[in-house]
């Protein structure tokens, strides 16, 4: 069974533990704007929220790339970057309907989410649970749907 993360947003505080655990176990450093993780400050709502790569099925990032830099681990089921045959052409960042492959300056390369070969730091030092690392069946882009609607409904009221 694969596994993948969830992220429960009624939990996150925006501690952005996840973020800096991102950052300093793809980069050494910690610097949020490096992370594969961003918490996302619904300011009106008062909620904060973080998102990252949903390794979705479709895989438009995968698909979209000129050049096969992306390529699916089939251990984790990530769709991992491969920094060694990316060109930077930033298509897969075009590509992806959630905003979460990203272009990064220093590389001239995009990063997204490699769910860290299994171990996600993110879910390892999230302090409250909001991030967690489950059995796949349990998480997915339904569910991420599900909750922006929730979101939605709750801007409305």
């Amino acid at each position: 069974m694969q596994k993948s993360l969830h992220i429960n947003p009624d939990k996150c505080t925006g501690c952005l533990q996840c973020e800096m655990a991102c950052s300093y176990e793809h980069h050494g450093s910690f610097n949020p704007s490096k992370s594969r993780i961003k918490v996302f400050d619904f300011h009106d709502a008062g909620r904060k929220v973080p998102y990252t790569c949903t390794q979705c099925a479709e895989a438009w990032c995968l698909q979209a790339c000129p050049v096969d830099a992306i390529k699916l681990d089939l251990v984790t089921g990530a769709k991992v970057v491969m920094e060694t045959v990316c060109v930077g052409c930033k298509v897969c960042t075009i590509a992806c309907p959630f905003g979460t492959v990203n272009y990064v300056q220093d590389t001239g390369k995009v990063q997204k989410c490699d769910l860290c070969g299994g171990d996600p730091a993110c879910a390892t030092a999230c302090p409250t649970g909001a991030i967690t690392y489950i059995d796949a069946d349990w998480t997915g882009l339904e569910r991420m749907q599900q909750w922006a609607g929730k979101l939605d409904n709750q801007a409305s009221a």
